[in-house]
């Protein structure tokens, strides 16, 4: 099927169903949504209620349910699985953060089973239960976490992810905030170490996309999530390269479905309606390049094939 073949693409949240079923989906598979426990969901919703001070723009949240309510939502957009992805700020609070993911996949059909880390002495030890338990993906935020991903104490814990095949979903670009520890060249020095590990570059690496782009083509168990990209919410400020589509035609097998559900400032609709506008944008992605991008390749990293017989 080529470009001037896809279906019309989702006019809302409600639209959204039809859209994948046209391209031959089952559901989308989400690598990018946000579950937290209660506690810390309050302060990073009190967080974005300050992002004019933070950001130079307001950020209204557009999810703002109840737990339940948010995992019905995507169950009505038709997300068929998904990652809930949580981070930690200090120590000692990664350990209780996977341990609240796993409890959260147990109880919630769709959800993946999920970790995350923070460089401390004992990060081997709850991440090596994690994946011994089943754990399909890992959460890394450089700029919240205010880490060098080069600490000594993380190298046991990358080996680990890499030994593992587990995906770790890294937020190191400057976008929309930088951090002492941020920027695409310093996780490239992790990368240079440990060239096994499968990485997501959360934001396509926000706003470096083109270095990001780099990246997956240099190392071949890297790829980018399409988290916040391309919106018309980021475009007046972290602007897509005018030749993104082309770009993506070259890497078009290592690209992934992220959304940042639910602290999202617009629907959900509206990152998919950018993914198929890069889609229609060139004859060499079209609906093989969404198909992969909301299904095909998340399902294949996450290795749901596995988890199912499980």
């Amino acid at each position: 099927m080529t470009a001037a073949r896809l279906p019309e693409p989702p006019a809302d949240d409600a639209d959204v169903p039809r859209w994948t079923a046209e391209l031959g989906l089952p559901g989308l598979i989400d690598m990018h949504v946000h579950f937290l426990p209660e506690s810390v969901t309050r302060k990073v919703w009190a967080y974005f209620d300050q992002a004019q001070e933070h950001y130079g723009y307001p950020w209204p949240i557009e999810y703002r349910f109840d737990e339940p309510t948010r995992v019905a939502v995507l169950g009505e957009l038709g997300v068929q699985r998904f990652a809930p992805l949580a981070y930690p700020h200090k120590p000692g609070m990664a350990a209780w953060l996977t341990g609240w993911l796993r409890d959260f996949a147990a109880r919630t059909p769709a959800a993946v089973p999920t970790a995350t880390l923070y460089p401390e002495p004992e990060v081997t030890d709850y991440l090596g239960a994690a994946v011994d338990a089943g754990a399909r993906c890992v959460k890394v935020h450089v700029q919240v976490g205010g880490f060098d991903p080069r600490d000594p104490l993380l190298d046991p814990a990358w080996r680990l992810l890499a030994e593992a095949g587990v995906p770790v979903v890294v937020h190191c670009g400057h976008g929309p905030l930088s951090g002492n520890f941020t920027g695409l060249d310093v996780f490239e020095q992790v990368l240079s170490a440990h060239p096994e590990l499968v990485t997501v570059l959360a934001h396509a690496g926000m706003p470096d996309y083109a270095g990001a782009l780099e990246l997956v083509k240099r190392y071949e168990h890297v790829y980018v999530d399409t988290t916040m990209v391309g919106t018309p919410f980021m475009e007046p400020t972290m602007a897509l390269p005018p030749d993104w589509p082309a770009r993506l035609a070259q890497v078009a097998d290592r690209v992934v479905l992220g959304t940042d559900f639910p602290q999202i400032p617009y629907p959900y609709a509206e990152q998919l309606r950018a993914i198929h506008g890069w889609a229609a944008a060139d004859d060499r992605l079209g609906a093989d390049f969404l198909r992969a991008v909301l299904h095909d390749t998340p399902a294949r990293l996450l290795r749901l094939d596995q988890l199912s017989a499980d």
